[in-house]
């Protein structure tokens, strides 16, 4: 069964229970309580109250009993019908202990889900149990913030062949993880050398005192002696004993701190009363104990007296005892004997490679035993050179091969108990049974070097002293006794003297590897035929990789002549290559050089072609055949003389004329004769030249060509059309063309044809630079095609065509009045400005203008009128009120003519205001009344100011703005004191120059005066229909929406109908009428020429009706 594994001093004592938790209240009942046997918290708040916790179990696992040796299952069931997931299910032994890393031999969790039931089935399986197994298990389940606990205990009964006791301290031993050794002692962290000790009568220790009484410095020391693992659960205990310590009222003498007995002992605890009329209780981990054969009650006068016989492990708890509200408490420590070391180890001497065995004995079968190795435990893993073998109370420590390192003390260590022994390891003599022979190989061949020596120990080879490494190239082989050193593939690197020295002896084995090569050629690097290839003018250095062991003598030779190592062709001679060396290469260096390769082993032979080429010739120079808005057309002719390589292409480079710097326009070769240079800027002057290239370089630069400038045509003019036609010409107006370009523009042409001819006339002979021109000379009814172009010094651009045929007939346009939206309604400006307003019109041909002024001609001395055949002009520098009045416009076309009607308005401010009379004084109060101004200045009076002056200082003070009623009533006035007033009238212009002043002073008297408020009658609002604001005659454009707006006022509130040519519109879509305050709206949506007419607004109540109406005219736009 896993033990409880040793935790880290820092560690957290106990994690804080759920938030669903609660910690009952002392009341002196153990039921529903879980708590977990070694910790340190105290009792209240180790108590969960499961009646608090969210219920997860439908099945929770109960206790139960097994004999030592036999298995046991313990189930727990969790409903997964309100869970979206696997709930998280922890199994504890005591508090602390997480059961999930002990898993192994002894202990086995498994879970499983039944899917038509939704349960969630956790199985804990205890395999071949033992007695230290029994205790207090724990199992929790939680999902999110649901929490549930469950706790019950496992007895494990002594069978008919029970093994003897266990130490108490068995209960804190360390335990592996989950691995065969689980549960297993360890004391790696704190082993001593010890004697071998055997003590058969060694006095009972209390290790609770010893803990309570000790110096915390020597807490581990204690807790290794005495085998104690689960130090930590000991001093929480110990920790809440002391903070126990108190006086009580109830008890003379308390329970000691802790108990210690034996297993299978009996223990008593012994409480003494200050009154023993007090009933008494007692309890075990928070259950009550009744009276029986292994809980036995005495009563001695005040003492009251709990034996408890048999004591097993499950008995190791926490007990205390009430009376009344009081409670003391003890803590019982159940222990194991200790295992002994019956027989101990023996000091052994054996030779290197031997099999080794260490062997000892105990006093328990299987028991827990720890192996070291100069204080160093000793790891039982199958890695390990070490293997541990049990066979009942003998363990034996086996070494399969021992090595010299292996000399070392040896130890083994029990609870009760340890010994110790040295192994000495010496080597055996060695012998050399085969020993390395001298070889002589060729060049590419195996080396294979093998010896044999009595003995099977590792060793190394060396040579020339070096220690060589196993590599790719180099193996190393080592099987029992022999040795191998192979290379597959000889070098000449590998000649030298090898030997190989065995580890740990004083003992080498030599030998000689001599390595021959005949004379070899390496031409590997040459071209087709040997051929080497060189440019004229620069050197030539040929290296010809050579071999051969012994070096080789090499010997060059160009026909029947030698080459020596001096000159300006030479060979030069090196240990692994030769070199042909050629200063300054000529043509007449072509030919076949030889090398030959002479040694003791061989010779060899080769023909080695020389090329020597050169860069072509340059070109001729280009011509450029052809010019454009930034690019040319240029040709050229390949150089005479391509330099002994054939022609890859040509470079080409241009420069500015006036510049110095050329710029290479092509970085992939150009493979023709022929290119066209792009991106020049127009109107600069250029050159171009070309380069010829080989496979051996780039050959000088051609002469420069001939500058050419590159320029560009204009584009097409544009917006071409027909100004005006008379019997016997056409006048056409354009625009410049969009992109004229660095030429710029000289002018223009314009032709013309006759309709179903192809023969295009010149209609000027001459370039014209203005945008507008007449082709006379016309037959009359005839019809003519026109284009025009726009000519530079590139020539001339694309022509512009006119679309359509045009007739040489002059046509009549009726006049038409275009009259602008802000001279349809009066048009007003004061006295000194400027009035200029432009009226266009139509009509065709020479449309006459004529002006009136309230009926009668204009008196041009004082008005400007200028007519021009488009528009009319009506001009007055410095308005005057006399201006003011209707002028009537006329346009006459033979007899054909439309009129338009203009209200010019000349305004200025007002006069004063007439008599001002004070009509009442009361109170703070003076009533005024007046009369309008006589001469209103041309425009409606907008408002009145109002202003008042203390008789005594007379300076005036403005009471009133904006006043639109003639009479007005001053409030405020102060007591005692005498007004004057006066009064201004106000327009659109501004303030009158003069006010009007009221003739006598209005006195505001102390005395109290009784207002007497005037009668008024009821005024009568009733009014008939009345349009003041009229609708006015309006244009629209077909396909977008007009609007038509007048304003009426009446009362009751007239009725509004629209009609269109006298017919009433109604549930038409393409209207909408509105009427807001008084405004009324006809919405024509999308408007066609049908839609053109007379539109008629008429409103009607009780009293009367009113008609307002207009002309639409809707234009279609070309």
């Amino acid at each position: 069964m896993p033990e409880p594994t040793k935790k880290d001093e820092t560690e957290t004592e106990s994690a804080p229970p759920p938030p669903e938790q609660k910690t009952p209240q002392e009341d002196g009942t153990g039921k529903g309580k879980v708590w977990s046997l070694g910790e340190g918290a105290p009792e209240e708040t180790e108590k969960r109250d499961d009646s608090q916790r969210s219920t997860l179990f439908v099945e929770k696992p109960q206790s139960g009993s097994v004999s030592v040796g036999g298995n046991i299952t313990f189930i727990a069931k969790v409903e997964a019908k309100d869970l979206l997931r696997k709930p998280n299910v922890k199994w504890f032994k005591g508090k602390w202990m997480d059961l999930a890393s002990k898993a192994g031999k002894h202990l086995q969790l498994k879970e499983s889900f039944e899917r038509h039931t939704k349960i969630h089935t956790f199985e804990m399986h205890i395999i071949q149990a033992k007695e230290n197994y029994a205790g207090n298990y724990r199992c929790e389940v939680s999902y999110k913030d649901k929490f549930d606990s469950c706790s019950f205990d496992l007895e494990v009964t002594e069978s008919s062949q029970a093994a003897p006791s266990i130490d108490i301290r068995s209960a804190f031993k360390r335990s592996g993880d989950g691995q065969e050794d689980a549960g297993e002692l360890d004391f790696s962290g704190l082993l001593k050398r010890r004697e071998v000790k055997q003590q058969e009568e060694e006095p009972e220790v209390d290790v609770w005192e010893l803990l309570k009484n000790a110096n915390p410095s020597e807490y581990e020391k204690i807790a290794f002696q005495y085998g104690i693992t689960d130090l930590r659960g000991m001093l929480k205990r110990l920790k809440r004993m002391r903070r126990e310590v108190k006086k009580s009222a109830a008890f003379a003498k308390g329970l000691d701190p802790a108990y210690q007995v034996d297993k299978g002992g009996k223990v008593r605890f012994m409480v003494e009363l200050a009154d023993p009329t007090v009933e008494l209780k007692w309890y075990k981990n928070g259950q009550e104990i009744r009276p029986s054969a292994k809980y036995i009650f005495e009563h001695k006068g005040n003492q009251r007296i709990l034996f408890i016989n048999n004591c097993t492990m499950t008995d190791d708890a926490r007990y205390y005892v009430t009376a009344g509200d009081e409670k003391c408490s003890t803590e019982l420590f159940v222990r194991d004997p200790p295992i002994l070391v019956t027989k101990g180890l023996e000091d052994t001497s054996t030779y290197v490679g031997e099999r080794v065995e260490l062997s000892c004995e105990v006093s328990e079968d299987d028991a827990n035993v720890k192996w070291f190795r100069n204080g160093v435990e000793l790891p039982n893993d199958p890695k390990s050179r070490y293997r541990i073998k049990v066979e009942g109370k003998k363990h034996t420590l086996i070494i399969e091969e021992a090595a010299k390192n292996d000399n070392a003390t040896y130890s083994v260590m029990t609870t009760g108990g340890q010994s110790e022994a040295k192994l000495s390891v010496d080597l055996r003599p060695l012998k050399i049974s085969l020993a390395l022979e001298d070889q002589t190989v060729r060049l590419g061949q195996e080396i294979h070097l093998k010896c044999e020596i009595s003995e099977n120990v590792e060793g190394k080879w060396y040579k020339n002293g070096q220690l060589v490494e196993a590599s790719d190239r180099v193996k190393l082989y080592h099987k029992g006794r022999i040795h191998r050193f192979v290379i597959a593939s000889a070098a000449v690197d590998d000649e030298g003297e090898y030997m190989f020295v065995p580890d740990a002896y004083n003992i080498n084995i030599p030998c000689k590897v001599h390595v021959v090569d005949p004379p070899k050629l390496h031409l590997d690097g040459l071209g087709e035929n040997n051929t080497v290839t060189v440019v004229a003018g620069s050197k030539l250095r040929l290296e010809i990789p050579i071999t051969g062991e012994p070096t080789p003598k090499v010997m060059w030779s160009k026909g029947d002549k030698w080459i020596t190592d001096s000159g300006r062709i030479r060979a030069e001679t090196y240990p692994d290559s030769s070199c042909l060396v050629i200063d300054t290469a000529e043509r007449e260096d072509s030919g076949p050089f030889r090398i030959t390769l002479k040694n003791e082993a061989g010779e060899d032979t080769a023909l080695i072609n020389i090329k020597v080429v050169d860069v072509p010739d340059p070109p001729q120079a280009p011509n450029v055949t052809e010019v454009g808005e930034d690019w040319c057309v240029m040709t050229w002719e390949p150089p005479a003389n391509d330099g002994g390589s054939p022609i890859l292409g040509y470079f080409i480079e241009r420069k500015k004329k006036q510049s110095s710097r050329w710029m290479r326009l092509n970085f992939e070769l150009c493979k023709e004769t022929t290119f066209e240079p792009k991106k020049m800027i127009e109107g600069v002057a250029y050159e171009v030249r070309v380069f010829a290239v080989n496979a051996i370089g780039i050959s000088k630069p051609s002469m420069p060509s001939k500058s050419f400038v590159p320029l560009a045509v204009t584009s097409p003019p544009t917006l071409l059309a027909v100004d005006s036609v008379t019997d016997t010409s056409v006048t056409m107006k354009w625009r410049p063309p969009d992109h004229i370009g660095a030429a710029g523009l000289d002018g223009y042409v314009v032709e013309y044809c006759f309709e179903g001819t192809d023969e295009w006339i010149v209609a000027n002979p001459e370039l014209t630079d203005k945008t507008k021109f007449t082709i006379n000379g016309l037959p009359t009814g005839s019809k003519i095609l026109v284009r025009v172009k726009a000519v530079n010094a590139a020539g001339e651009s694309e022509p512009r065509y006119h679309p359509q045929p045009i007739l040489v007939k002059e046509v009549i346009e009726p006049p038409k009045i275009r009259l602008p939206r802000h001279l349809k309604q009066t048009y007003t400006r004061r006295v000194g400005e400027t009035v200029n307003l432009v009226i266009p019109f139509q009509g065709r041909p020479r449309a006459k203008v004529s002006w009136q002024k309230n009926g009668s001609p204009i008196d041009k001395n004082q008005i400007n009128i200028r007519n021009t055949e488009n528009d009319t002009i009506i001009f007055i520098r410095k308005a005057e009120r006399s201006h003011s009045g209707e002028y009537d416009m006329k346009v006459e076309v033979e007899n054909l003519e439309d009129k338009a009607t203009i209200d010019i308005q000349i305004v200025d401010r007002p006069g004063p205001p007439e008599v001002v009379t004070i009509e009442d004084v009361w109170g703070e109060n003076v009533n005024l009344s007046w009369k309008p101004p006589k001469d209103d200045g041309n425009a409606a009076i907008t408002g009145y100011t109002i202003q008042k002056a203390d008789k005594k200082s007379m300076e005036w003070f403005t009471v009133i703005e904006h006043y639109h009623r003639t009479s007005a009533t001053i409030n405020e006035l102060v007591i005692g004191n005498e007004y004057y007033f006066r009064i201004f009238a106000e327009n659109m212009c501004g303030l009158s120059e003069d006010a009007t002043m009221t003739k006598e002073s209005a006195l505001i008297a102390k005395d109290g005066k009784v207002y007497k408020y005037p009668v008024y009658d009821d005024f009568d609002f009733s009014e008939r229909p009345l349009f003041t604001q009229p609708l006015v005659n309006t244009f629209a454009v077909a396909g977008y929406n007009a609007t038509l707006n007048c304003s009426v006022r009446g009362n009751p509130k007239p009725k509004i109908t629209w009609l269109k040519n006298k017919v009433i519109i109604m549930n038409d879509p393409r209207y909408r009428m509105f009427s807001n305050q008084g405004v009324c709206t006809l919405e024509i949506r999308k408007p066609s020429p049908y839609d053109g007419g007379t539109y008629t607004c008429r409103a009607v109540n009780e009293l009367g009706e009113a008609e307002v109406d207009c002309k639409l005219e809707v234009k279609v736009t070309q």
